[in-house]
């Protein structure tokens, strides 16, 4: 298959969509976001490039003001709480978590209170009370605490309908998970092959259109190889345009 019939079954895909006056929301989460760096400045550029909202999730013990000089005036990004110090927690044994039951809820809920508040400091306004949890991992039994800090959405990655996410689901808040990688984290640890991925997105979209929901796009731009650049590139340009899509702010997402 080539790179263009790649692409032309998606906006295929989307075509039969619009014909049936359907439409989908894409959103994009972009995660470990610390400081201004050169492939930082390329993702927003190209995010702006096509109008595409993204949503960073940031490291709040690590991150400063520079981030936020950066971001000011910026309408199409949002800032979310990516835990404290993505520090892994849990023995090597288990995999990476931070916040996970590996101490006591009151040291993790004060973690989680002091990134609220440093990214509230720097982010007066971009940012949004979304949790991402650093690897996606968060122990269900610290989830009911999270409403009382302020937050009023949680993103981890998989279907919002799921057994995984069921055991995350409390009164006051959301679920706007992250469905679809780019990254080949396991193999080459750069860009996943394009046909998968968007195999993926299709499955997604089979899915929302059972039961609704967003494509929720899950990327770190500190680890880009050229071949992630050139698929989000793509993406942008089948999706950004078409009748059938919406990229979404998830500060639109969030009910408030």
């Amino acid at each position: 298959m080539t790179m263009a019939s790649i692409w032309q079954t998606l906006a295929n895909r989307l075509d039969r969509l619009q014909e049936t006056g359907g439409s989908i929301d894409f959103w994009l989460r972009d995660d470990d976001a610390v400081e201004p760096t050169a492939a930082l400045h390329r993702l927003l550029d190209l995010t702006d490039r096509f109008s595409v909202p993204v949503s960073l999730a940031v490291i709040p013990a690590h991150t400063d003001e520079r981030l936020s000089r950066c971001l000011a005036g910026r309408p199409h990004v949002d800032v979310a709480v990516h835990g404290w110090s993505h520090q892994n927690h849990a023995p090597v044994t288990e995999k990476r978590q931070e916040l996970g039951g590996h101490r006591s809820r009151e040291m993790v809920a004060a973690d989680l209170r002091a990134g609220w508040a440093r990214l509230r400091a720097l982010y007066p306004t971009a940012m949004v009370p979304l949790l991402v949890p650093p690897w996606n991992r968060i122990d269900p039994g610290l989830v009911a605490g999270l409403h009382e800090i302020g937050f009023r959405a949680l993103s981890v990655f998989g279907p919002e309908e799921g057994a995984k996410s069921a055991a995350l689901r409390v009164p006051g808040l959301q679920l706007i998970n992250a469905h679809v990688d780019v990254m080949d984290w396991h193999g080459t640890r750069g860009c996943r092959p394009y046909g998968d991925i968007l195999r993926d997105i299709d499955s997604r979209l089979d899915e929302i259109e059972k039961g609704g929901g967003t494509v929720g796009i899950l990327t770190h731009h500190l680890v880009h190889d050229e071949s992630v650049w050139e698929f989000l590139s793509g993406l942008f340009d089948v999706t950004a345009s078409h009748a059938a899509c919406r990229w979404r702010r998830v500060a639109d997402l969030i009910d408030r």
